[in-house]
């Protein structure tokens, strides 16, 4: 999973990946379940909101804060977004699979997927 804030269409994006990723520095399991939160309820996506979720996985909120905020997390979410527009990415989500650009779409995602097979070598 990388970071591919698209703010002309979202403008909450960066906001939103870098409090996933402050989620992470708590503990990975955090990412997944505010990703997950914020992905199913795109309609309250604000701080408060946020809070809120923080609050509910059990964070520290003042560490949250500060990590969202700080320019660590920035760089991260800006090199996650810089080396995916760097192999041709333009919308989310995107697939790979051994390093190539499989689907921009789920469908074709798991079309591409599907057609791609079981492997005979381990990866």
């Amino acid at each position: 999973m990388r970071h591919f804030p698209v703010e002309p269409k979202h403008p909450r994006a960066p906001a939103l990946h870098a409090a996933t990723e402050a989620a992470a520095l708590q503990h990975e399991q955090a990412f997944w379940e505010l990703w997950g939160s914020i992905y199913l309820d795109q309609g309250r996506q604000d701080d408060p909101h946020l809070w809120a979720r923080a609050r509910e996985l059990g964070l520290d909120l003042a560490r949250f804060d500060r990590d969202r905020r700080s320019a660590a997390v920035a760089d991260r979410v800006r090199r996650d977004a810089d080396s995916g527009r760097a192999v041709g990415v333009e919308a989310t989500p995107t697939a790979f699979c051994a390093g190539e650009r499989i689907a921009e779409r789920v469908g074709d995602r798991l079309a591409a997927l599907a057609a791609a097979g079981p492997r005979d070598t381990p990866v």
